[in-house]
């Protein structure tokens, strides 16, 4: 299994989906090992091992290199192959992948460094653990039947992988580039989220939304394509005991401050909460590109003494800012699924949820608005805030709710996915 990261070590939601998922397999008897750019020796492995990919260098020779990437990607002539070398490196160990011929091959090894999260050498990053990966898959350091890669940044890995060991791969979709950026895509990830959908023997995707855009904009075969939908840890810890010390009710938004968030959607609908309900607090718990730009805009409304920004929350964090809320909201753009939800109503904190989000598809009992209709949204905030009657209810189904959606059931479907994929490869 091919992971970019891993708790404690957290910079979204995707090391959540993988903790909960490799617990709720192992509970089914798989076994797994987990390989991550860098691991850092703190993370939980009782239910996979954790292998840091930098721990291994790549070893083999020109012509390998070239085959192997002819099918990773598509570069330019003259391009780079191998990210951290020299130019005078580079052009002992590489061929133009365009040439005819190849009259000499030469051996080396290479170790990488990586950064452990998300750097300006990204692209760089994810190709070098491309490489590795395919070291790690024909070194055999692990009998395995089946390779499971997360979210484009370990694409080329499963793909590399496959090529070095000749098993079956299925990729986990978690968000697209769409998700991401709109309609202002980034070519070369959607190239290799692509690339990645074609080689894959079989495609898990986190909602029915995400399955309909793989489908759709990247030309994928429906019958390759299942949707297996995340689910909620019920072994993190709850702190509903905490003093709120302030008679302030409490309106949290908690996710990275990107467009596809959603985060200006919720000050708007904060601003029309506030002439209305005054004794309200609303907090924007994380970090992302829009952080200032929402700061200036708080700023602008007059609502910054009712606004607090906390910067990025992790593990017991996140729990504490649940237990503080009176009102979650997740007001999404584009939400391939979308667990802190699930967290929430785990916290017994009524949940608002926009319906261009993948968790919409199996909740009942949460508040569902248009992520554009802010009127909407400021009308359900004020209603929950305002009618204990309507609190109580949204806490007690809630609790019922996500009670069922617990990762043994999603690690079940995944589980079931493998079978198939090993029984057809056999």
């Amino acid at each position: 299994m091919f992971g970019w990261e891993f708790p404690p070590h957290v910079a979204g939601g995707l090391a959540t989906a993988c903790y909960g998922l490799t617990k709720g397999l192992a509970k089914h008897g798989v076994d797994m090992l987990f390989v991550v750019p860098k691991a850092y020796g703190d993370e939980d492995q009782s239910a996979t091992r954790i292998v840091s990919a930098e721990n291994f260098e790549y070893t083999g020779s020109d012509t390998e290199l070239e085959l192997l990437w002819k099918h990773l990607i598509y570069i330019e002539a003259g391009s780079n192959l191998i990210p951290y070398l020299s130019p005078e490196e580079f052009e002992n160990i590489s061929h133009d992948v365009s040439s005819k011929g190849i009259s000499h091959t030469s051996h080396f090894r290479h170790k990488f460094r990586f950064s452990g999260g998300y750097g300006k050498n990204l692209m760089n990053e994810v190709v070098a653990y491309a490489l590795l990966a395919y070291n790690i898959a024909k070194q055999h350091i692990h009998e395995f039947d089946i390779i499971h890669a997360h979210d484009w940044l370990t694409y080329l890995a499963g793909i590399s992988a496959k090529r070095a060991s000749g098993k079956p791969l299925v990729i986990h979709v978690h968000a697209t580039e769409f998700d991401r950026s709109g309609e202002n895509v980034n070519q070369m990830v959607y190239d290799i989220e692509r690339r990645g959908m074609q080689e894959a023997d079989k495609i898990i995707t986190v909602s029915n939304l995400t399955r309909n855009i793989v489908i759709n904009r990247y030309g994928i075969d429906p019958h390759k394509v299942v949707t297996v939908h995340n689910a909620v840890d019920f072994n993190t810890n709850k702190f509903e005991d905490i003093e709120h010390g302030t008679t302030e009710k409490v309106v949290t938004f908690l996710g990275r401050i990107t467009y596809q968030k959603g985060p200006d959607y919720f000050v708007e609908a904060a601003y029309k909460v506030l002439k209305r309900h005054k004794n309200v607090r609303f907090v924007m718990a994380g970090s992302g590109d829009m952080l200032n730009r929402m700061i200036r805009h708080v700023a602008r409304l007059g609502i910054a003494d009712r606004f607090n920004f906390t910067g990025f929350l992790r593990g017991d964090d996140v729990q504490q800012m649940f237990a503080l809320s009176d009102v979650y909201v997740m007001p999404s753009v584009s939400e391939p699924f979308g667990i802190s939800p699930l967290e929430a109503m785990r916290a017994h904190v009524p949940t608002i949820i926009s319906k261009q989000s993948g968790v919409a598809e199996i909740l009942k009992h949460a508040v569902k608005i248009d992520f554009w209709d802010v009127d909407a949204m400021a009308d359900a905030i004020y209603g929950i805030l305002s009618y204990p009657a309507l609190t109580d209810m949204f806490i007690r189904l809630g609790d019922e709710e996500v009670e069922s959606l617990k990762w043994d059931k999603a690690a079940m479907k995944v589980k079931s996915v493998y079978e198939q994929v090993c029984g057809s490869s056999a």
